[in-house]
């Protein structure tokens, strides 16, 4: 019988840790962090970035990752 490789992780935006659109909680799910410290970090470096880069960035991860699939275990 063929051994089962492990599934790669993969970054989805969060279902449950969300405030707007799953993306920085799903970052927190990614890497084992609690969602609170990733979104004050994020919200330190778009004050100063001066908000434009960082918003555009935000709104590309939106359109870009995927909400994570119903029934799929947190990372």
């Amino acid at each position: 019988m063929a051994e089962l490789e492990p599934q790669p992780r993969r970054l989805y935006r969060s279902r449950r840790d969300r405030k707007i659109a799953g993306v920085l909680g799903g970052f927190a799910e990614y890497f084992g962090l609690d969602p609170a410290f990733v979104r004050v970090l994020y919200v330190i470096a778009t004050v100063l970035t001066a908000f434009a880069p960082l918003m555009f960035l935000y709104v590309m991860m939106v359109i870009i990752i995927p909400v994570k699939p119903k029934g799929r275990p947190p990372a």
